[in-house]
């Protein structure tokens, strides 16, 4: 069987691709596809990211006006600049570290001093598990359960970043260091290990 080839894309290729069409090309193409112009193609970017970025700005920041006028922003920036815009390997990321850096910029023009290393929001990347999730049947679950909430409350806001990234969002060690700022992959990688020893060293302590 012969692999399947990805379409070409040009700049007068304006084809409205179906959803299975986009969720089967590299991030690169659909990417491409937007810089060169294609309306299909940015309202399948804004359909398939809105809500995540949504979700994302909200455990960012906690206030959901500030988010929706931030994600407005970043997309009307996009369509405007795309035929500027650098080439991007995972959508989803680009567009998470576009909506922390314009959140950000919108906290500082109120005044608000924002520490990139802690974040001033205290429920920021707040991390819970609902009864449903270990499947509590007895007393002592829910003990278990109250104990490991205890201990993802007292990781730092940076550390259940990290961690949402990475197991929610699904995103690699490599696109983790890029949305947070870190100059070296391994930084990510550090800031992962450490958040799963601090919850380790609670939940079963030697």
């Amino acid at each position: 069987m012969k692999p399947l080839k990805s379409p070409k894309i040009t700049a007068t290729s304006q084809r409205r691709y179906s959803e299975k069409e986009y969720q089967d090309m590299p991030d690169e193409l659909v990417w491409e596809s937007f810089r060169l112009g294609n309306e299909a193609t940015f309202s399948y970017i804004y359909k398939n990211f809105a809500s995540d970025l949504f979700s994302y700005g909200f455990q960012f920041c906690g206030d959901s006006h500030l988010v929706e006028d931030c994600m407005q922003n970043v997309f009307i920036y996009l369509r405007k600049r795309r035929e500027n815009l650098g080439q991007v390997k995972s959508i989803k990321s680009y567009l998470f570290k576009c909506i922390q850096y314009e959140i950000i910029k919108r906290l500082k023009e109120r005044g608000v001093l924002v520490d990139t290393n802690e974040y001033q929001y205290k429920k920021a990347f707040c991390i819970a598990l609902s009864p449903e999730t270990i499947m509590i049947e007895s007393e002592s679950q829910e003990q278990k359960r109250m104990m490991i909430n205890q201990a993802l409350d007292q990781l730092t806001s940076r550390q259940r970043q990290a961690l949402i990234l990475l197991y929610e969002e699904e995103m690699s060690y490599s696109e983790i260091a890029d949305i947070m700022g870190f100059s070296e992959v391994k930084s990510a990688r550090k800031l992962v290990y450490r958040a799963l020893a601090s919850l380790k060293e609670v939940i079963n302590p030697s």
